[in-house]
């Protein structure tokens, strides 16, 4: 190992909160440059008004960026050493009752699934935008709750802080919407959403004790909720599905923000480490 990756390894491996908002928003602006950049290029190819209404634009307008972006984020991932424990068993257990949140994020899921109009769209259209969001899944959970949620746990913090800060910096990234346009107010909504989905994706990493659980999460929900709605940010059904399933999906929203408030006071700042079956059980939170 040279001089030079020592201390590469040794900055991030200190941790630390200040260096998750640094990764985070090096991230961000990154993939911003990106969709800039792939816009310019493949403009011919993308839909402006509907990103999603081609499987070409889908993939261009979208799902490109995000996947580059993805890739770089695994390459720092490899660089510092730590793709073994971002994939790997977490370190810190959960507690039964973090199990809702993985529950209350698949039945909406399953709700779009059946309201949503299949007809309405191609099969190419369907499999682009499914894998739209293995895209959204993967760098956006990496980034979050994984590269984020290290740092701030190798910065000594607890897990109460781990839950906030990282759920907080999940919806700061979606507040970048502004600059393409959409409406502050509903950018300022689309914030309060996502701090309460991110609350829920970083319960289901404390629960199932894996990463990809919550990129799995976050995968299926993205493209189902394009898919029911009609467009990216959309908030009703405009492709002749079941408006009163959708709706009801939609209602999920809210309660992850209310489940994210109540979390916030059963979330420990002092757990113990995941080990075995009995300290599993003896665990704080």
């Amino acid at each position: 190992m040279t001089n030079v990756d020592t201390g590469w390894k040794g900055f991030w491996n200190r941790g630390g909160w200040w260096k998750a908002v640094l990764l985070v928003a090096v991230y961000w602006g990154i993939y911003e440059l990106l969709g800039l950049a792939i816009s310019t290029i493949f403009s011919d190819f993308i839909d402006s008004k509907n990103p999603l209404s081609t499987p070409l634009s889908v993939f261009f307008g979208v799902a490109l960026p995000i996947l580059i972006a993805g890739a770089l984020l695994l390459l720092f991932s490899w660089s510092v050493g730590w793709l073994g424990e971002l994939f790997g068993r977490q370190p810190v257990a959960g507690r039964a009752w973090m199990w809702l949140a993985v529950v209350l994020v698949i039945v909406p899921i399953v709700i779009r699934i059946a309201g949503t109009n299949w007809s309405a769209y191609s099969v190419t259209l369907v499999l682009s935008t499914l894998f739209l969001g293995l895209c959204v899944g993967l760098t956006e959970e990496l980034a979050t709750r994984g590269l984020a949620v290290t740092l701030i746990r190798k910065g000594g913090h607890g897990e109460r802080t781990v839950f906030l800060l990282s759920s907080l910096l999940f919806a700061l990234l979606h507040a970048g919407n502004v600059i393409s346009g959409m409406a502050p107010l509903v950018v300022g909504v689309t914030v309060i959403y996502t701090f309460g989905f991110g609350a829920m994706m970083y319960l289901s990493l404390r629960v199932t004790g894996r990463l990809y659980w919550a990129m799995l999460l976050h995968a299926a929900t993205d493209p189902t909720t394009f898919l029911a709605t009609g467009g990216i940010d959309a908030h009703s059904d405009t492709t002749g599905g079941s408006p009163a399933l959708i709706s009801l999906a939609g209602l999920f929203n809210w309660v992850y923000i209310a489940f994210a408030l109540v979390a916030i006071f059963l979330v420990k700042n002092s757990v113990r480490a995941r080990g075995d079956r009995a300290s599993m059980a003896a665990q704080q939170d």
